[in-house]
């Protein structure tokens, strides 16, 4: 337990209710009490009471055996996207690069092992995953995550990569820490990220930098393709010189 929690200010009912709305996810949309008191380690009385109180707020429903989040919980997230200011001034430009290119444009920001997408433009479903503002993919597997991570100091970094669970998503997927560190040096030093087929079979994306007026990384943005009609060779020659001029126009904005 972190230092943080030990303090008086800490709320530990407002904890537990994070943990039950986290209990849910793509494997586990709809539950037991049972269920929601085991993932979120809880007994089962006080489970049943914090799904009382989220329900009665709206944020779940129930049939009586099993409980599912409400739509209402988008509202927490959409809370914080309202709240940023690069939200708004992106999205004008993931527009403007999908339309140069002709493929899917992104932005997503760093939340802890994970990406999450907060502005994107669809042209293709390259995915079997629908990707949407929301969206959180593994950071250590994607373009848009490496671009992050390589900003991280190498203690910063060791504390994310701690919280990693690598996963062999596909043959080409990077799983090796090490090798994973020495792949972000390169991708600092070249100031771009290139990931083929270690998320996705068919899947190629290329990301570079957001930075506000302080020279701080606050997003990254990606173009994601399919290795069958674009090269590693085509991204970098045709749609890198895309993204660093949005990136330059972004930065502009967000100086002023």
């Amino acid at each position: 337990m972190s230092s943080s929690m030990n303090t008086k200010d800490f709320i530990t009912s407002l904890a537990r209710g994070l943990k039950v709305i986290q209990s849910f996810d793509k494997e586990h949309r709809k539950i037991s009490l049972s269920q929601v008191a085991a993932r979120a380690e809880l007994n089962r009385a006080t489970a049943r009471r914090f799904l009382f109180t989220l329900k009665a707020l709206g944020y779940v429903n129930s049939d009586g055996k099993l409980f599912w989040l409400s739509p209402k919980v988008l509202e927490l997230g959409y809370s914080y996207l309202i709240s940023q200011p690069i939200t708004d001034i992106v999205q004008s430009f993931v527009d403007q690069v999908s339309s140069q290119v002709g493929e899917s444009c992104s932005v997503s920001i760093l939340d802890g092992t994970e990406v999450v997408y907060i502005s994107r433009r669809m042209t293709k479903h390259i995915m079997s995953i629908s990707l949407n503002v929301g969206t959180r993919l593994p950071a250590v597997a994607t373009s848009m995550g490496r671009v992050l991570l390589a900003d991280k100091s190498i203690e910063e970094l060791n504390v994310i990569l701690e919280k990693v669970q690598f996963q062999k998503f596909t043959k080409h997927t990077l799983t090796d820490e090490q090798a994973l560190k020495d792949e972000l040096l390169k991708v600092r030093d070249q100031g771009y990220a290139i990931v083929s087929e270690e998320l996705e079979l068919g899947l190629r994306s290329i990301a570079v930098p957001i930075y506000n007026k302080y020279d701080q990384i606050v997003a990254s943005i990606n173009v994601g393709t399919q290795v069958a009609r674009i090269s590693e060779q085509e991204l970098t020659k045709r749609i890198l010189p895309c993204l660093q001029n949005a990136v330059t126009e972004i930065r502009k904005v967000l100086s002023v």
